[in-house]
């Protein structure tokens, strides 16, 4: 087979320990923590629903390093949501909740960025949002640490500081619908792979950042996760 251009290198994340994971499709969850749901107007436990960033949406940044994203074209209202990460190991359709944590190969610290006015606009017109979540830089993600290290991380404190103050708190145990079925619903809609990336949703207190502002992310089991806005 003759490529009639060169392709773009596949886009990766460091691995703790040495390494890198393979990227291969963002699968993110919307509104799964409670009081996140409820800041976005939406109360109690709604079914899952899920939109997907592009691959080469992920910034990677290293171990104890600072992440650098430009402030986004087309939006006056750049947001911050810090997410866990699930990284896909092993694929399969129709994955019971029971049977999940085995195809999880690791765990990342990550940002869903979001241009809020943007995606806003877009729900009030009925119309879809990709653009105020799946646009160039959107998706931060620190180094994964493999399961084997972690195992099953069921609770732990998802914080995130902007500039040094604390803006957003919760705890894993606290998302309306667990890592498990999580992937349990998004394998009966898709076939997942190994590569493919969770961003399992973020806990209450979303909120704007400008150019120079330093986020600063952290999952309990995880390392932390810096990005500053350019």
């Amino acid at each position: 087979m003759s490529l009639v251009f060169t392709p773009p290198a596949p886009t990766t994340v460091p691995v703790v320990g040495g390494g890198e994971f393979p990227v291969r499709r963002i699968y993110c969850v919307g509104r799964n923590y409670v009081e996140h749901a409820q800041e976005m107007g939406f109360t109690g436990r709604e079914p899952p629903f899920f939109f997907m960033k592009p691959t080469d949406a992920v910034v990677a940044v290293p171990d104890g390093e600072t992440g650098r994203i430009d402030y986004p074209t087309v939006t006056k209202n750049f947001h911050y949501e810090i997410e866990l990460v699930v990284a896909i190991g092993t694929g399969g359709s129709n994955i019971p909740a029971a049977e999940a944590a085995q195809h999880i190969w690791g765990y990342a610290v990550g940002l869903d960025m979001t241009r809020r006015d943007i995606q806003g606009d877009m729900k009030k017109q009925g119309r879809p949002w990709c653009i105020g979540k799946g646009f160039d830089q959107s998706a931060p993600v620190g180094p994964i640490t493999p399961f084997a290290q972690t195992g099953e991380l069921l609770t732990g404190a998802i914080t995130l500081d902007v500039n040094g103050v604390r803006q957003q708190t919760g705890d894993l145990n606290q998302l309306i619908w667990s890592v498990n079925e999580i992937i349990e619903q998004l394998s009966q809609a898709w076939t997942l792979q190994a590569g493919d990336l969770i961003m399992t949703g973020t806990p209450a207190g979303v909120g704007p950042v400008v150019s120079g502002d330093v986020m600063v992310g952290r999952v309990a089991g995880l390392g932390a996760l810096q990005v500053a806005v350019r």
